[in-house]
């Protein structure tokens, strides 16, 4: 299927490894131009020669922390007219929510709803006079399920999912869309974290913990970064214009569960 969006610009956050770098990689291959971020110059730049490479697109990498205001202002300095933003974020430190203080909720805040909402800010008005936009944000299913250890991604995440909510419904008249990507299990090095934490937790290991997971998955497996980052690309199609405000989950049928 052709998903209209060759000569687009898309601007991904986050993006020199793990989910952010399969949605690059996934809107390159339909001939978008993107622009990667990242903290990591010699990770972001093996990326960019990477996305390259295999699609030939044009890729810009930006050095920044897109939770910034400088990070931001970089990224939109790249490119002042994108016609795709993923908003893609950092997993705030997991634990227990009686050691965490002010200063903690605050950091969460500013990186998993704050600077989405700034980047948004600084894209949404020119597309919606171009009469083109997609906006995905990618979030977590902790936003719908419990996950133990991660109060603080999920309580910012679940803030940015509410601000979304209303803003996408008026969007959509002008043909610009807000979803949000809720991943499950997939094998990426925030995953593997998650795992070592909940094996401390549990006093097991983090292999024993990684296989009991494993098994309750009903799809049998862990998601690939590829299939994420495809659900992205197909988010953002000229076809997904009638799908606004909408959370999509990508758990392999884990939902609703007990983690």
């Amino acid at each position: 299927m052709d998903l209209g969006l060759k000569g687009k610009k898309a601007i991904v956050c986050a993006s020199s490894r793990g989910l952010g770098k399969a949605c690059a990689m996934s809107l390159a291959r339909e001939g978008v131009s993107v622009i990667i971020n990242g903290r990591n110059q010699k990770s972001l730049h093996e990326t960019a020669a990477e996305i390259r490479e295999e699609t030939g697109s044009l890729v810009i990498p930006v050095i920044g922390d897109v939770s910034t205001t400088e990070g931001q202002k970089a990224l939109l300095a790249a490119c002042p007219t994108p016609d795709i933003l993923i908003n893609n974020t950092s997993c705030p430190p997991m634990g227990n929510f009686r050691d965490w203080n002010q200063e903690d909720w605050i950091n969460a805040a500013l990186i998993n709803m704050i600077g989405p909402i700034e980047m948004i800010k600084g894209t949404i008005d020119g597309m919606i006079e171009r009469k083109f936009g997609r906006i995905v944000n990618i979030t977590s299913r902790a936003t719908k399920m419990t996950l133990e250890g991660l109060g603080l991604s999920s309580a910012a995440r679940a803030g940015l999912t509410a601000f979304v909510a209303n803003l996408a419904r008026k969007s959509i008249r002008y043909n610009v869309t807000i979803n949000n990507l809720l991943p499950g299990s997939f094998n990426t090095a925030s995953f593997q974290r998650f795992m070592k934490f909940s094996a401390q937790e549990k006093g097991v290991t983090t292999e024993q913990e990684i296989c009991q997971r494993f098994a309750q998955i009903p799809a049998g497996r862990f998601g690939t970064p590829r299939e994420l980052g495809d659900a992205c690309a197909f988010l953002c199609s000229s076809q997904m214009g009638y799908v606004t405000g909408q959370n999509l989950l990508l758990d392999g049928g884990t939902y609703p569960g007990i983690f």
